[in-house]
């Protein structure tokens, strides 16, 4: 195991807080650095698979974000003309009890934070890195001022999509920004003839796709919620905004009618954040002294819903891979070989079934309407299928020397 280091995180997302904890309990002196004067998390809700939640067990996180969280046991999918499921996929097909969890991304943060406060691992806030510079054997985060924000031995970059360390990594690889994003609020769950244990979804083609996913409680509020989506290219939102609140709320009832008891919660477009999507994968996500996780390292659209397990995969990852090397050049190396393979294949699955239900395509969906629902009547399809979406048809577990959770121990 390496000698204790003194290390930076950079970014209090899900990723570098579990990547601090697991550090941490290796004896390394953590500091984050967080750009924002407190921290708090980003984005919607999201969805945890079987991958996130081994990591979350092993981090002793589990059981909080299973009384928080909300278990979902199916995804599914209605084509809006047709009335055609063209998605139905259940997690149990691959591997009984198998379940995923939509919960607030509030809930996973402060599931976390608290472990790291209790930890007392400092936060270091209002503080962004714009670049580094490397003095002898010591590397040092540099804001746009150019003031340095402290001496350490290693870095992690934990920043998300939009981190200025990028061209830090051995191969950074390229960006591609994606057409679509989305519109997405949190709020409070309607039982409307909507099932609390799926992901539900509708189509139009796939230019139009609405999503409802019940994401559980949060620490300030017992309610259960849901979050909603709604697929949108980010440069018509002025256009949407310019054509009225009450109008879009019309355009959502006219492909979803059951929508309605959420609409009515939706008062103003401020209560609507905008998602901007882009597809990226590092080659090697570590340079000099630097390594990079989460979306930093690689970011996609959701469409396989796999990007905070991704993320706190690369977390376990890393702590594996210091407390098993004798230098940080070994462990950073180490590091990018146990992700290498898991993280290359989800983010080219991710990439090739964005377009059938993102894109302006007219022939990508119409196969999806058709090869989807033929392919998932057969049982092995139907099993490869869960297992795709439960983050496992390349199981990232051997790689990691980790054992997936027993969830037959979880069924009630």
């Amino acid at each position: 195991m390496l000698q204790q280091l003194n290390i930076a995180l950079i970014g209090a997302g899900p990723a570098g807080l579990a990547a601090a904890l697991y550090l941490h309990r290796q004896g390394h002196k953590l500091t984050i650095l967080e750009q924002f004067d407190r921290p708090a998390p980003i984005g919607s809700g999201l969805l945890l698979q079987p991958t996130g939640m081994t990591i979350l067990h092993d981090l002793g996180c589990l059981e909080k974000a299973l009384h928080h969280g909300n278990r979902i046991n199916r995804l599914t999918g209605i084509e809006t003309r047709s009335k055609r499921h063209v998605l139905d996929v259940h997690y149990s097909a691959f591997r009984k009890n198998r379940f995923g969890l939509g919960i607030n991304r509030s809930a996973l943060f402060d599931i976390l934070f608290e472990q790291v406060n209790q930890a007392g691992i400092p936060i270091q806030t209002s503080t962004k890195a714009d670049g580094l510079e490397y003095r002898n054997t010591k590397i040092l985060p540099v804001d746009h001022t150019g003031a340095t924000q402290g001496e350490f031995d290693c870095i992690i970059d934990a920043s998300g999509a939009n981190s200025n360390l990028k061209h830090y990594s051995k191969n950074p690889g390229s960006h591609k920004t994606l057409e679509y994003g989305a519109l997405w609020t949190t709020l409070k769950w309607a039982d409307n003839g909507f099932v609390s244990d799926a992901l539900t979804q509708r189509y139009e083609r796939a230019s139009i796709m609405i999503g409802i996913l019940p994401s559980g409680t949060t620490f300030a509020n017992p309610a259960p919620a849901a979050t909603f989506f709604w697929s949108l290219k980010p440069e018509n939102y002025n256009q949407l905004l310019n054509s009225g609140l009450d109008n879009w709320k019309d355009h959502v009832l006219s492909y979803w009618p059951e929508c309605d008891d959420y609409m009515d919660q939706i008062e103003r477009f401020d209560q609507l954040a905008v998602a901007r999507y882009g597809h990226h994968t590092m080659t090697i996500p570590a340079g000099n002294c630097i390594a990079f996780i989460g979306d930093a390292a690689h970011s996609t659209s959701p469409q396989l819903g796999q990007g905070a397990n991704m993320a706190l995969l690369d977390a376990y990852a890393l702590g594996q891979a210091f407390a098993q090397s004798e230098t940080l050049e070994e462990a950073l190396s180490a590091y990018c070989r146990m992700r290498r393979w898991h993280v290359r294949i989800f983010q080219a699955l991710s990439y090739l079934f964005t377009p059938m239900y993102q894109s302006n395509s007219t022939v990508l969906p119409l196969l999806r309407d058709q090869i989807i629902p033929l392919a998932a009547r057969f049982s092995i399809t139907h099993k490869l299928m869960a297992s795709m979406v439960a983050g496992t048809l390349i199981s990232p577990f051997p790689a990691l020397g980790l054992e997936e959770v027993e969830w037959d121990e979880m069924k009630d």
